[in-house]
């Protein structure tokens, strides 16, 4: 039988995802400063979404809800991808 999750934080893609934003942010900071309204911002709002909305997600009321934050966590997971 599976874990029981209690909170978000419990989920092993909230904790990557958390893991994703941390290494965004150090590495978006060797952009060079006339990106920072720019690429620089982009990059880490499309980072720090993807933990925020599985985190919004969990305390949603129903299966079908949480799955379309993480339909939107997906999106902003794939902004990324080069």
């Amino acid at each position: 039988m599976g874990a029981t999750v209690k909170d978000y934080k419990d989920l092993h893609v909230w904790q990557k995802a958390m893991e994703l934003a941390r290494q965004v942010y150090k590495l978006t900071s060797l952009f060079p400063k006339e990106e920072v309204y720019g690429l620089t911002s982009q990059i880490r709002r499309s980072a720090v979404s993807i933990p925020s909305n599985i985190a919004e997600g969990s305390s949603r009321s129903g299966t079908k809800e949480f799955l379309q934050f993480l339909s939107i966590a997906r999106g902003s997971d794939a902004e990324l991808e080069i």
